[in-house]
């Protein structure tokens, strides 16, 4: 244990220390293991000394234990994103909608990823006619697999295929590094926590002018409002500390906001309003195809 805190000392220090911790984090875990050849040359030496020793007393001959490598390849964190499977039932009406969508979305959502627009989109026509939601034609979506250099939030305007803000958004410090890796729904677990989420009322508070944000996920995030998880600007979600660092600073699971850009994007996420934070194993109620392709024919984006 004093030898793995020694080396998280050595590398909170460095200017890379997200991809650097990372690495060391993996080396640790590659030190458990040894490859299948490793281990056949490691057995094939242990039978020559068995043999070599044959005519020894008994109780000279030691127990062969595989050999742990001390000193292996270091690993970079990897930024091979993880596959997106396609909201099942969707109907080929609204799939063509919503890559029209995307298409019409424009350079500003390029990064905007398919299969977690469709995610969004699909929630979003759920969600609005049991009133939960209702801010009509306004969704805001955040890919937490991207690393958070990346600008992954977008607040989009649906009905007029229009990308309204695109920013850096922070994950929580119990998520992990570069990427967000596990996300929880428990108090002082510091993570993300995936999901859709109805925008509440404002307040000033530590972070200035904040909003509160309502989890409509059992399981997944029902706990962010008394977690108190908000909308909040934070100094280390900027591209000056990522120019610094390496990666954004990191939250206790709020999707803290750039402080050039937080006013007007709280602003713009008024009470009712939608906002979906993905990520792998995301799992929703509110992913309905059929229940979202009969409200897009009745009513479009509205």
């Amino acid at each position: 244990m004093g030898r793995l805190k020694a080396v998280g000392a050595i590398f909170r220090k460095s200017s890379r220390g997200h991809v650097l911790g990372l690495a060391a984090a993996m080396m640790l875990g590659a030190s458990c293991q040894y490859r299948a050849d490793e281990a056949g040359a490691k057995a094939s030496a242990a039978r020559r000394r068995a043999t070599a020793n044959a005519g020894a007393p008994a109780q000279t001959t030691a127990a062969v234990l595989p050999v742990v490598a001390t000193t292996p390849v270091p690993l970079p964190d990897s930024l091979v994103l993880t596959p997106v499977p396609a909201v099942p039932d969707v109907p080929d009406t609204l799939r063509q909608a919503i890559r029209q969508l995307h298409a019409s979305l424009g350079p500003a959502a390029a990064e905007l990823r398919p299969e977690v627009l469709e995610q969004a989109c699909v929630g979003y026509l759920t969600l609005h006619p049991t009133g939960r939601i209702e801010r009509a034609g306004l969704l805001a979506v955040a890919d937490m697999d991207l690393p958070n250099t990346t600008e992954r939030l977008w607040v989009l305007d649906l009905k007029n295929a229009r990308v309204l803000h695109h920013s850096l958004v922070a994950h929580g410090e119990g998520s992990g590094h570069l990427r967000a890796r596990r996300f929880s729904n428990e108090e002082k677990s510091a993570c993300t926590s995936l999901g859709f989420y109805r925008t509440a009322g404002t307040y000033d508070g530590i972070h200035g002018y904040s909003r509160r944000i309502e989890g409509l996920d059992k399981g997944q995030n029902a706990n962010a409002f008394d977690r108190y998880v908000v909308l909040h600007a934070a100094d280390y979600v900027s591209p000056e500390y990522v120019r610094k660092h390496g990666h954004l600073g990191y939250s206790r699971g709020c999707p803290a906001l750039p402080p050039e850009q937080f006013k007007e994007i709280i602003a713009s996420l008024r009470a009712g309003s939608l906002l979906v934070l993905s990520g792998p194993g995301l799992a929703s109620r509110w992913l309905d195809g059929p229940a979202a392709g009969r409200r897009f024919l009745k009513r479009g984006w509205r």
